[in-house]
């Protein structure tokens, strides 16, 4: 039958480079913010819009790709989002006052975020459940390391060639992913000839309606995004709390995902032995425990840059192995809506992470604030993976 017929497989290096796309532009303008703000003029209030509307617009419109994809198939709908990628990266590297820029900023967001959902579908379209943990573990590496290894490269950039050559080398990176995905880039899914406003309300209902992918979906965020919340706070950490020179935060955060790398490295065999539901809830146990010794150390007084780097590299560790475990059960779900499901878990994933970014910056202690949003996050999620996991073996 046709519909059986296995699917050819996308190389995953193009995947992941495409799913790197937008993620790397999260947080790779931060370092540039205040030259950026004397340049065009702006507050700084405006200035961090630049950032949080990104978040918001990557959350959001992974809620369209999906279902366009669905309807329209994967490979033409990358490369439109890639094409708006790329040009917004050139209207902000062009942009000449911040209005325009955050305009520009938003556009490059909604075009960044096709390369995360879709890049998920074509895995789950052509993979059955135990190689799609292999294979979506590189794209949650890519998912973050990007936010982590950004500020690095953007605070080199800037200072040697100015600000505006960060949006310069996202429309390269963007020109290189459409070059790359036209040439390479095989159709993975089965085209449904048209969107259906109606069946895509009734998809999306559907799934929110699923105590399973609900549960895999903000457990998947807690687990994951979570750790946008230590990359927010630690440039205070170290520089305010730790006295560290301000150019060792990029080599700490590049350092601490080695542990990312590392769970997605064990995945592969950890995941045929243990069974995927086993692994996740481990993993992410691994987490919440490191998060708990990172409270515990900032409650008694005794932080130090060994005992928290150590400590985060526990913590994501299991991050990498728990994040492709929760996504490949999420989207799998409902085998009929790939696209929609993995657009609406990508939603989920982005929103936990914008607002547990906004709780690190509450109060007066960084440390203590972002110590207690990973603990309490990594609860939440061991609570909703063993819901979800529960419903999923009674169904």
């Amino acid at each position: 039958m046709a519909e059986t017929t296995p699917q050819p497989p996308p190389p995953l290096w193009l995947l992941a480079l495409v799913t790197l796309s937008g993620t790397l532009a999260m947080h790779i303008f931060v370092p540039a913010l205040p030259d950026a703000g004397r340049d065009l003029g702006a507050g700084t209030g405006a200035m961090q819009m630049t950032i949080s509307l990104y978040i918001l617009g990557l959350a959001v419109g992974q809620l369209a790709y999906g279902p366009l994809s669905d309807a329209l198939g994967r490979r033409p709908v990358l490369m439109a989002g890639l094409g708006l990628y790329t040009l917004a990266s050139l209207a902000a590297a062009l942009a000449p006052g911040v209005e325009a820029l955050i305009a520009a900023r938003l556009l490059q967001s909604l075009g960044g975020c096709a390369g995360l959902v879709l890049g998920r579908a074509m895995v789950r379209d052509t993979a059955g459940p135990e190689d799609a943990v292999r294979r979506l573990a590189l794209l949650t590496l890519m998912m973050l390391v990007g936010p982590g290894l950004a500020p690095v490269l953007g605070g080199a950039l800037a200072s040697t060639l100015g600000w505006r050559s960060i949006f310069l080398l996202l429309a390269g990176l963007g020109a290189a992913a459409i070059a790359l995905s036209w040439r390479l880039l095989p159709e993975t899914g089965r085209r449904a000839g048209g969107v259906d406003l109606g069946a895509l309300g009734r998809d999306y209902r559907a799934l929110a309606g699923s105590p399973t992918f609900i549960g895999l979906a903000i457990g998947g965020g807690c687990a994951t995004t979570s750790f946008y919340a230590f990359v927010a706070a630690a440039p205070f950490i170290l520089t305010d709390e730790l006295h560290r020179p301000a150019h060792e935060v990029g080599l700490c955060l590049g350092l601490i995902i080695l542990g990312m790398a590392a769970g997605n490295l064990l995945t592969g065999r950890l995941a045929p032995r243990l069974g995927i539901d086993r692994m996740l809830v481990g993993a992410n146990a691994l987490s919440g425990l490191a998060a708990l010794g990172f409270l515990g150390l900032v409650l008694a007084g005794r932080l130090g840059l060994v005992p928290m780097l150590g400590l985060m590299l526990v913590f994501t560790l299991g991050i990498g192995m728990a994040s492709p475990a929760a996504l490949t059960r999420a989207v799998g779900v409902n085998p009929r809506v790939v696209g929609s499901a993995s657009g609406l878990y990508g939603f989920a994933q982005m929103g936990v992470g914008a607002v547990c970014t906004a709780l690190a910056g509450l109060g007066d202690d960084p440390a203590l604030a972002a110590a207690g949003v990973l603990t309490g996050a990594s609860l939440l999620a061991q609570l909703a993976f063993r819901i979800a996991l529960g419903r999923r073996r009674g169904a």
